[in-house]
């Protein structure tokens, strides 16, 4: 953690909804006209696309039943967290891109699915924002969850993520319902290690749960809206929350324990504005005393 080089963190595995959360930091960072080095947690992928191919069905011939994107043979977890260190200490570090598709890759003349060089953060930052799946990782070897001042689970209930998996890969990648059920099966041991854990180290967690009946996420026909889902979310340290604001400002809003709030699933990004942006007063607040 550090005033001067703060770190916001957003954590969850893939079809969770960070991209959303991402998108509300964002609004946040323009309307307070921040600077933040935005860090995609694919760009710390070991392998590109087609080396992933490769090494995936390696590891089938050999029989390896659980090789995925989540675990720390397939990511580059010391560097990602000598970023986060790097950052905290001088506002420098190392960062790359992922290039996952035409249009991302066209600026750079080179092929989706591909790395861009390594390169130093921009010296004139005021925060770093990294979005991806491995924010909060613990392992003997490495403590990525300690460098960030502020670190947020996305977390929905474990049939609507996977109905969001499935309908992401469905409909954008053309995969079959076999093939995606294939991919969540080989990730589980993965998911339970590395994913799951570490929404132990968020300070505040997201989960969207639906109200609907989603009791075989494999053939449902689409996603359940928001207006059909209830977000529930909890505080690690509750302590100088106003959930009596909070409650007053978002219609619908409820306690259910005394460090969570429950509120309807078409205001989460309302919810995410009021809860985010003094957290982000403050860590501008500490820096601009410790510069």
């Amino acid at each position: 953690m550090s005033a001067r080089h703060p770190i916001i963190a957003i954590t969850g595995s893939s079809g969770a909804g960070t991209t959303s959360v991402t998108r509300t930091f964002e609004n946040v960072f323009r309307r307070e006209n921040l600077n933040a080095a935005i860090i995609e947690g694919d760009s710390f992928h070991r392998h590109d696309r087609k080396a992933m191919k490769i090494k995936a069905a390696e590891a089938e011939a050999a029989g390896n039943k659980n090789f995925s994107h989540f675990g720390p043979e397939n990511n580059l977890f010391p560097e990602l967290e000598a970023l986060f260190r790097d950052y905290a200490k001088t506002g420098m570090g190392k960062r790359r891109k992922y290039l996952h598709d035409n249009e991302e890759a066209a600026p750079y003349k080179q092929d989706p699915g591909t790395f861009t060089p390594w390169e130093d953060v921009p010296t004139d930052t005021d925060l770093l924002f990294y979005e991806g799946l491995h924010g909060a990782v613990v392992t003997p070897e490495i403590n990525i969850a300690q460098h960030p001042d502020l670190l947020v689970g996305v977390v929905p209930v474990i049939n609507l993520e996977w109905i969001q998996k499935l309908y992401r890969d469905k409909k954008q990648r053309g995969y079959s319902t076999e093939a995606v059920t294939d991919t969540i099966l080989r990730r589980m041991p993965d998911y339970v290690n590395y994913i799951c854990p570490q929404f132990n180290h968020t300070h505040v967690n997201f989960q969207r749960v639906p109200m609907v009946d989603t009791s075989n996420p494999f053939i449902a026909r689409d996603i359940p809206s928001a207006d059909e889902s209830m977000v529930v979310i909890r505080f690690a340290n509750p302590k100088g929350i106003d959930f009596q604001y909070l409650r007053s400002m978002i219609d619908g809003a409820f306690m259910s324990r005394a460090n969570t709030i429950v509120v309807p699933g078409g205001k989460m990004e309302l919810s995410m504005q009021l809860i985010f942006t003094p957290f982000v007063w403050r860590m501008m607040d500490r820096k601009k005393k410790a510069m």
